[in-house]
C-alpha cells in the first residue's frame, strides 16, 4: 500500500479526501487525514481514513501528500513550521511528493519547490478547478507543474480526485494556469451579475437573458449557476445571511485576483478588466442587495 496524506478538509478539500477514502483500496492506497476542525476528520474516519494528530504525522508516514488550505501563509506554516513547532519539511520522508492544491503565488511555489530539494523530497503545484460539486464527483481538473516522472508517481492519488490532469510544465506553471483561469472566471461572474442587474432594473424577465446567453455561449454554466444561486438565496434568506455566505467567497476572489494582478505586474503587462473586477468584485457579487451609493 502507498501511504497518502491529505491536509485541509474544507469546501473542496473534504470531497477530494472523501473520494480518496472511497477509492483508496482500488488504487493501492491508504489514507491519513488532518484538519484543524475535528468534524470533517471524523467524517473521513467513518469512510476508512486514519486521523493524524498533526501534520507532522503525515510528513513522517506518507509518500504522497495533498495540501488544500486557504492561503500562502497556511502552506508556509505547514512546510516550515510555526511558533517553534517544526515543519513538514524537517519530518518529510525521502522522495515524498507534496501536491499543493491551494491557489497561491507562483513565487512561493517556485521557492517551496526549490527548498524541498534540500530535504530530498518534492513540492509541486497541483491547483484544481471545478468547484465543490465536481470535487464530490471526483471530476476535478488538476493543473500540474512538475516533470513527467513525478507526475506519474502522483497518478494513483490524482486518479481518485480528477478526470483531467493538464501537464502545465515547470513548478509554478500550474499556478499560472490557475490564476489565469480564476481571473477569467471572476470577470465572467462580474459581467453576469451586472448584466442581470441591468435586465431586472428594466423590468425584463432575467430568464430571457439566460436563454440568450446560453444560446450564444456568452453565459457560462458556472456564471449562470453563480448569479441564479445568489438570487435564489436572496429570496429565501435575509440580506445579512446572504452577506455572511458571500463575504468569505469574495475575500478569496480578491486574494486570487491580487495574485494574478501581482504576477501581471512582474511580467510587465496590464490586465484592465482584472483590475476593474478586483476593485468592485464584492459589490458585484452582492449587486442585487447593495445600495447604489455603496457600489464599487
Amino acid at each position: 500500500m502507498l501511504n497518502v496524506g491529505f491536509i485541509g478538509l474544507g469546501n473542496i478539500g473534504k470531497p477530494m479526501a472523501e473520494n480518496l477514502a472511497k477509492k483508496a483500496t482500488d488504487h493501492g492506497l491508504s489514507l491519513q487525514v488532518y484538519d484543524v476542525m475535528p468534524e470533517p476528520v471524523a467524517d473521513l474516519v467513518a469512510l476508512g481514513a486514519t486521523a493524524a494528530d498533526s501534520p507532522l504525522d503525515i510528513a513522517r508516514d506518507c509518500d504522497l501528500v495533498g495540501i488544500c488550505v486557504r492561503h500562502d501563509q497556511d502552506v508556509e506554516d505547514l512546510l516550515y513550521g510555526k511558533g517553534g513547532t517544526p515543519g513538514m519539511f524537517e519530518q518529510a520522508r525521502s522522495g515524498a511528493i507534496y501536491a499543493i492544491h491551494s491557489t497561491v503565488t507562483r513565487d512561493n511555489i517556485v521557492r517551496w519547490a526549490g527548498d524541498a530539494g534540500r530535504y530530498h523530497m518534492h513540492v509541486v503545484d497541483a491547483p484544481i478547478t471545478g468547484g465543490a460539486a465536481v470535487a464530490a464527483e471526483g471530476g476535478l481538473c488538476v493543473m500540474l507543474g512538475t516533470e513527467p516522472a513525478i507526475a506519474e508517481r502522483l497518478k494513483p492519488m490524482l486518479d481518485c480526485v480528477s478526470t483531467t490532469v493538464v501537464a502545465a510544465g515547470r513548478p509554478g506553471d500550474g499556478t499560472v494556469l490557475k490564476l489565469a483561469n480564476n481571473l477569467m472566471n471572476y470577470i465572467a461572474f462580474t459581467a453576469a451579475s451586472e448584466g442581470t442587474a441591468l435586465v431586472k432594473a428594466a423590468g425584463v424577465d432575467v430568464e430571457k437573458l439566460y436563454a440568450v446567453g446560453e444560446a450564444n455561449k456568452v453565459l457560462s454554466p458556472m456564471a449562470k449557476q453563480f448569479v441564479s444561486g445568489r438570487d435564489m438565496m436572496l429570496e429565501a434568506a435575509s440580506e445579512s445571511d446572504v452577506r455572511a455566505i458571500f463575504e468569505p467567497f469574495a475575500t478569496l476572489a480578491e486574494k486570487d485576483l491580487d495574485h494574478a494582478l501581482s504576477l501581471a505586474g512582474q511580467l510587465g503587462i496590464s490586465l484592465p478588466c482584472g483590475e476593474t473586477a478586483r476593485a468592485g468584485i464584492f459589490h458585484s457579487f452582492l449587486h442585487a442587495i447593495t445600495p447604489e451609493g455603496d457600489r464599487g
